[in-house]
């Protein structure tokens, strides 16, 4: 599989049109209907590699594209997101200097 190629799992006559944001491979239990013992085995059964964790993420972007993007009426929610998300990265970014005016006393 090359940059660009559809999954290995995908077959378009068993899955029709092919979907960016769908996960194509074998269905495994989700993480919320674990139980503790079960959790060790759950994360040795996932794919680790630098590519799967890549495909995840663009399925990520896709599916939050599809909600909050491209649909016909869409809202101002991913403008809001992407306001909020700024807000906190540059929080983040300038935390050490913010804290430093805290340990100040004005009297």
């Amino acid at each position: 599989m090359g940059f660009g190629d559809y999954p290995l799992e995908y077959n378009r006559n068993v899955h029709g049109p092919y979907d960016p944001s769908r996960y194509y491979g074998k269905p495994d239990t989700k993480f919320s209907d674990l139980k503790l013992s079960e959790i060790p085995a759950w994360i040795g059964r996932r794919n680790k590699s630098p590519q799967a964790a890549a495909s995840m993420i663009s399925r990520a972007y896709w599916r939050w594209q599809i909600k909050y993007l491209l649909p016909r009426r869409a809202t101002p929610a991913p403008y809001y997101q992407f306001i909020v998300g700024s807000m906190l990265l540059f929080y983040y970014i300038n935390h050490h200097r913010l804290a430093e005016h805290t340990r100040y006393k004005y009297h």
